[in-house]
């Protein structure tokens, strides 16, 4: 049986005197696999991502173990990471606009991880670089790369960064709420492209999102988090239809607004935790 591609142990993450913001985490997850990490906002989501790529700040105390590919990414001296980082793994960030830089054009960003890891000179990465944009889906790739972020949509700017992320063929892509800031419409072309290059490219993905339906679409496993624990994981359907935790059934339920009838009192998280149970609140006037 092969060794899983990721593999943490009892991964604690702390700042200052503060309670620990990731405490005790263990998972896997395989070649090619699809985990989709979800949870409320300062569950230790992107604090886990963060770990895994080594760019939490000096002030993060790490302990555990982080293993890709069988070899420990904790402790890891910083050069020794940066050869790892955009390469064996990358990273898909929520707000493209901040994550690229304005002064750069996008093709000389999307180039320069493919510059700095392989040694290729400029003609070289530039082929390389048209190619991934036509991959990620665009009909115009000279265009975009000699493009600035500012003169792309937030789309394309998102496709941007999934072309920088997967120039190198990783092993592994995690992806932070990298459809948060779109529109339905351009969501469902991003993660349409970001699906078929996944599957071109049989990389493994950690995909963090609040959209339960976007997981379901993306993931085949999904793991829960809450204050920093996993308190739940299994299969992406079994897991958002039939969840067994208090707290991923309260996920669940405010997640599926579209069921509930008009003057329905609208369910919390805590709701569910705490096994208190939602009744419908009468309107006013009603009888």
């Amino acid at each position: 049986m092969s060794s899983p591609l990721l593999e943490i142990r009892d991964l604690t993450v702390a700042f200052g005197r503060r309670p620990p913001a990731v405490r005790g985490v263990s998972w896997t997850l395989d070649a090619g696999a699809r985990l989709g990490l979800i949870g409320e906002s300062g569950s230790g989501k992107t604090v886990t991502a963060l770990a895994i790529m080594g760019l939490l700040p000096e002030t993060a105390r790490v302990t555990g173990s982080i293993r890709l590919g069988g070899r420990e990414l904790v402790g890891l001296r910083d050069a020794d990471m940066a050869r790892l980082r955009g390469d064996l793994v990358s990273m898909i960030f929520q707000e493209p606009m901040t994550a690229l830089d304005p002064t750069m054009r996008a093709g000389r960003q999307v180039a320069e991880a493919f510059r700095l890891h392989r040694g290729a000179a400029a003609g070289p990465a530039r082929t390389a670089v048209l190619a991934m944009l036509a991959a990620v889906g665009f009909e115009d790739a000279q265009r975009v790369a000699d493009s600035y972020p500012h003169q792309l949509s937030g789309g394309q700017r998102q496709r941007v960064m999934t072309a920088m992320a997967l120039i190198n063929s990783p092993d592994l892509v995690l992806c932070d709420e990298p459809t948060t800031a779109l529109d339905v419409t351009v969501q469902a072309t991003v993660l349409d492209v970001l699906d078929a290059v996944l599957d071109a490219e049989g990389a493994a993905c950690v995909f963090i999102s609040h959209d339960l339906a976007v997981v379901s679409q993306i993931c085949s496993d999904v793991a829960v988090m809450l204050d920093g624990e996993i308190v739940e994981r299994g299969d992406a359907a079994r897991v958002l239809t039939a969840p067994q935790h208090p707290y991923t059934a309260g996920l669940v339920a405010t997640a599926r607004l579209d069921l509930l009838e008009p003057g329905t009192r609208l369910s919390t998280v805590a709701d569910h935790a705490s096994g208190i149970p939602v009744r419908p609140r009468r309107r006013r006037g009603a009888r």
